[in-house]
């Protein structure tokens, strides 16, 4: 068994390797992973809970928890990399996402309910209590911030991309602030209208629109005035996906959001500040686990 540190720097090193050159640690083919993945339905905190799932059963956990628009497969060449050295890698689809549940109401989707969720996943996949290591990305950084702040006990070590954690600031609403900020249109704020950006997605479709989201890598706020593509550019653009996402990926991936929709993940935007009120006493808390 790998140190805490130890592991914590090579988890960096293949989450960083695999998004560069993916093929190196797996075969990207959906069919080979569905058949070299154990998938699972687990009830946890009132829903039923998709994971996929790889590596011995008394081994070493690490979480990994996925962000918008995702699902558990944005980590599959990590799963089984991981699953490879030993370890049990874990990745479920958060609620809303995929083949989890996704309850109708908008307020079920705050930092509580999701990290919940994930507790109770650990009771099952890790029923001794044991803490695990846990990798997240995008929303996923938050919810795995949030994991590791509200149960220091059940994270041994943390990895987080793409999102940084930003401490509460109690004379500061996250809406308001974003909004004054960076205005009408956006993303963030395009999202909080429920339907609205749902019925613009419909008319994009589900696969340019998850084109425009897998594929964006402009280091800039990103808006979506109405009527327009990403940041204003037509709706006939064509997008070029990046080496490192296939066409067969981005099917995977809209076959799932066609059958689910985008309101799910749409609904942890619109809880923002939901949380930011639900987490007042956590207001000056440390992260206190490894990283």
């Amino acid at each position: 068994m790998f140190p805490t540190h130890r592991l914590t720097k090579l988890l960096n090193t293949i989450v960083l390797r695999s998004h560069q050159n993916p093929t190196q640690n797996s075969d990207t083919s959906t069919g080979n992973m569905a058949s070299s993945i154990e998938h699972r339905t687990i009830n946890v905190n009132g829903i039923n809970m998709h994971v996929a799932i790889k590596g011995p059963e008394n081994a070493p956990v690490i979480l990994f928890i996925h962000g918008f628009p995702q699902l558990w497969y944005s980590w599959r060449h990590q799963i089984e990399a991981l699953s490879s050295l030993g370890y049990r890698a874990v990745a479920p689809d958060l609620r809303g996402y995929g083949d989890t549940d996704a309850p109708a109401e908008v307020t079920s989707y705050t930092v509580l309910h999701v990290v919940g969720d994930l507790i109770g996943l650990l009771d099952v996949l890790a029923p001794k209590k044991e803490s695990v290591f846990v990798v997240g990305h995008d929303w996923g950084s938050l919810i795995a911030w949030h994991l590791s702040l509200f149960r220091p006990d059940r994270v041994k070590a943390l990895v987080t991309l793409s999102v940084v954690f930003n401490p509460r600031n109690p004379s500061r609403k996250i809406i308001s602030t974003l909004k004054a900020v960076y205005g009408d249109d956006y993303y963030i704020i395009r999202f909080q209208e429920p339907g609205e950006i749902e019925a613009e997605f419909a008319e994009m479709g589900a696969e340019r629109v998850l084109r425009e989201f897998l594929s964006y890598r402009t280091p800039a706020p990103l808006f979506l005035p109405k009527g327009q593509g990403f940041n204003g550019k037509s709706l006939d653009t064509p997008v070029v996906l990046p080496t490192w996402l296939s066409e067969e990926d981005v099917k995977y991936y809209t076959s799932k959001f066609e059958q689910k929709g985008f309101t799910g993940g749409l609904n942890y935007y619109r809880n923002l500040d939901r949380n930011w009120e639900l987490t007042a006493p956590w207001t000056g808390a440390q992260v206190k686990s490894p990283g």
